[in-house]
């Protein structure tokens, strides 16, 4: 369940063994989401949920007191269905590629210490819950950027925000440690 970062991953893909559903919705923010948690997720009784949302919210300037209140409320529905409840670290993202698009510049609608907030949130609510938390950061971080919190790998991305097919690779072993944690499957 997500926006664009998700609705691009071509699942059957990187995950041609896998019964994966897509639901990701580019633009979307949390609140979105919430709206279209039953028809999307609950009314299709998956054993899991991965749940990448927030950089949208980020970018419309919602309070991230807002977005981790929905996040609570996406685990909460979740949980009413016995759905196993995975949530996914926003993304960094890049100012790479500003040169070939003025609007490929990412880092001031999404600054990196918000972004850093929200993934250290998810980070703790995933522990006080036992749900598992899906931390892409490592493995897409340049180590560029401020406080700590680096700029996606340029080579990762085309448009600063989301993955390119070298950025979703990278992704996808994670992807798959997280559900197989979560349903206890191999």
């Amino acid at each position: 369940l997500g926006d664009s970062i998700t609705e691009l991953w071509r699942l059957n893909e990187y995950f041609p063994d896998r019964d994966f559903v897509n639901r990701g919705i580019a633009g979307q923010v949390t609140s979105q989401m919430l709206g279209r948690m039953k028809a999307d997720v609950t009314d299709l009784h998956p054993a899991a949920v991965v749940i990448l949302a927030g950089t949208n919210d980020l970018a419309r300037g919602v309070p991230l007191t807002a977005i981790e209140d929905d996040y609570v409320m996406l685990a909460d529905l979740a949980n009413a269905y016995r759905i196993k409840v995975i949530f996914a670290s926003l993304l960094p993202v890049s100012d790479a590629h500003k040169d070939a698009d003025p609007s490929y510049e990412r880092t001031p609608t999404h600054p990196a210490i918000y972004i850093k907030a929200l993934n250290d949130w998810l980070a703790s609510f995933c522990v006080q819950r036992g749900y598992v938390f899906l931390n892409y950061g490592p493995a897409l971080i340049d180590g560029s950027g401020q406080m700590g919190a680096g700029q996606m790998g340029a080579d990762l991305t085309d448009d600063g925000l989301n993955p390119n097919s070298k950025g979703y690779r990278l992704m996808a072993p994670l992807l798959t440690a997280a559900v197989s944690k979560a349903v206890g499957a191999p």
